[in-house]
């Protein structure tokens, strides 16, 4: 059985430099955010600088407390998560049935601790992401 749901996205710039990441983190850490996801990654075009993603927890007053310390929510690319138990073989199946439904993934990070599995995965479009919900509670029911 998988669980998926959209997570909400928010986004500032850093410097592309030791510690730049870092602080932004610290900030929200001194504002008392609780992260379920980050991502950082180097801005394409913009030499020095980089992307920070995070999603807090599904909470409204910690995407307030997000906001306050100089983050915006984005609406691209739609990030879902998704988890359920690890079985072998699991990311090739999910991502197969994905392919063949004709969903283009924008990114995607999956990892296992203790056998159960989590991920994330990016979408361009809200039709790929509520395609891709779907498939995957269909290939939760099957043995």
């Amino acid at each position: 059985m998988f669980k998926m749901y959209r997570v909400h996205v928010f986004h500032a710039p850093v410097d592309d430099k030791p510690g730049g990441t870092a602080m932004r983190l610290k900030a929200l850490a001194d504002a008392g955010v609780h992260l379920e996801y980050v991502h950082s990654e180097r801005a394409e075009g913009k030499p020095g600088t980089g992307d920070l993603f995070v999603a807090p927890k599904q909470v409204k007053a910690e995407f307030d407390l997000v906001k306050k310390a100089g983050f915006h929510e984005v609406q691209e690319p739609i990030v879902m998560r998704f988890e359920g138990d690890d079985t072998t073989g699991l990311g090739g199946r999910v991502t197969m049935e994905w392919e063949k439904a004709g969903i283009n993934l924008h990114g995607l990070m999956m990892a296992v601790i203790n056998g159960r599995f989590v991920g994330y995965a990016q979408f361009d479009h809200a039709e790929d992401a509520n395609k891709a919900a779907h498939l995957l509670a269909e290939l939760g029911t099957k043995d």
